[in-house]
């Protein structure tokens, strides 16, 4: 899987504020761990995905997707989501935007023990983990 795209890519979707965003909070360990399990016959799906956001990034803005400004990542991700990619694809863009989404949101909020949700950051955040230790 390309590392730093998807790190990149994570971080959009969840950015950090007062809270760490997905890829401190452990997202990307969570996905490598799901497409090596859980999601193995969707693993090369996902990769194809990620391959093509480089693409598209390319054929938007001359760049790879780790080096656009946070305006052009969204404008790449709005695109791919509604299907209106530049590129060839050889899987659906929306297919593909819609596992991005909610494999990062299930890393996000899942129980720690899944391997994302690093210090059961999410759960603070929301209140669960008060909800839990009551």
């Amino acid at each position: 899987m390309k590392t730093e795209t998807l790190r990149t890519v994570v971080d959009c979707l969840i950015p950090a504020d007062e809270f760490p965003g997905a890829y401190e909070s452990g997202v990307c360990d969570y996905l490598q761990k799901l497409f090596a399990t859980d999601l193995r016959d969707e693993a090369a799906f996902f990769t194809i995905g990620l391959d093509n956001i480089e693409l598209e990034a390319q054929a938007r803005f001359g760049e790879p997707f780790v080096g656009l400004t946070s305006e052009q990542q969204t404008i790449t991700l709005e695109a791919i989501q509604q299907g209106d990619v530049l590129t060839s694809w050889q899987i659906s863009p929306q297919r593909f935007f819609e596992m991005l989404v909610s494999t990062t949101a299930e890393g996000f909020y899942s129980d720690p023990q899944q391997g994302g949700n690093r210090g059961a950051i999410s759960w603070t955040m929301t209140g669960f983990e008060d909800q839990v230790d009551s």
